[in-house]
């Protein structure tokens, strides 16, 4: 008696084959594609590594031989977009993370600066409330911001570096670093990644710069002008671009001053600020250096 094959028996059996052969297929393709990702990870560089303490200044390739080689500590500074008075950018913050951020990695050795966070928490956006009743200002929620400093130091944890610094230059900043820092650490608490929330940047590294520029270099406010704005701010900010103090616009019209300190002849001014900077970079290190060491 012949056997009959039905169609449908056929059909299925066809269906049943391709399905084999198609996870199979997608197996080996994903293996291949395994293969060349790990191959691509693995590559040398075919040039020379640039030089930055800056993360967004540097390759891919880069980092991961930096981090290979020791580098395995990262900062995030914080900074923020916010009203200042007549004279300083609203940027003013992250111009003075611009400069102390590398001074800071190069005291500690080993040690790398990621993107500045320019936006953080400046008061309720509407109504306004803060620095957001002037034009320019920028502000996140609170929820915002730890969410992005949360996201910011996981990517960087995935990366392979395995003590990530949070400083801030605002006081605003402070809490929402605090409350990250507390969890993450509580996440990774059985991992080999930790997370330093270091204040000493802001208090007592403000204050402290203060007092040394007086008492060590001679320099003291006489006056208050009645705006967000001082002689440290205004020193350190030169460091990075005087045109973000509006230096020559305020030569112009006999306004080179703050607080009763001039900020001309421009030379004087800027090495002022590179000492305040120094000075604070030393200050900070020695907090980070303490906060590895436990």
């Amino acid at each position: 008696m012949s056997a009959t094959i039905h169609f449908t028996d056929f059909k299925t059996g066809f269906c049943v084959l391709l399905t084999f052969l198609s996870t199979a297929s997608i197996a080996q393709i994903a293996a291949q594609e395994d293969l060349q990702l790990a191959a691509q990870l693995a590559a040398e560089r075919p040039i020379a590594a640039g030089q930055s303490y800056w993360l967004e200044q540097l390759t891919w390739m880069e980092i991961r031989d930096l981090i290979a080689d020791g580098t395995t500590t990262v900062i995030i500074p914080t900074g923020g977009i916010e009203e200042n008075g007549p004279y300083l950018a609203t940027g003013k913050h992250n111009l003075i993370l611009e400069a102390t951020c590398p001074a800071i990695a190069e005291k500690l050795g080993n040690t790398l600066c990621a993107p500045i966070v320019k936006f953080v928490p400046q008061g309720n956006i509407n109504p306004p409330s803060g620095l957001m009743l002037f034009p320019g200002t920028i502000s996140l929620s609170a929820e915002t911001y730890e969410a992005l400093l949360f996201d910011i130091a996981s990517s960087l944890r995935q990366s392979g570096f395995t003590d990530i610094v949070l400083i801030g230059d605002s006081g605003g900043n402070q809490s929402g670093m605090a409350n990250v820092a507390e969890k993450l650490a509580e996440r990774w608490a059985t991992d080999n990644t930790r997370i330093h929330f270091v204040r000493e940047f802001y208090d007592p590294g403000w204050e402290a710069t203060e007092q040394y520029t007086e008492r060590e270099l001679g320099v003291a406010e006489s006056r208050h002008d009645g705006y967000h704005d001082d002689i440290w701010v205004t020193a350190m900010m030169m460091v990075t671009d005087p045109e973000q103090v509006r230096y020559t616009q305020r030569v112009d019209v006999g306004l080179a001053s703050i607080n009763g300190v001039a900020i001309e002849p421009l030379n004087e001014a800027i090495q002022l600020g590179r000492n305040m900077i120094e000075f604070r970079a030393g200050l900070s290190a020695d907090a980070i250096r303490d906060a590895l060491s436990n």
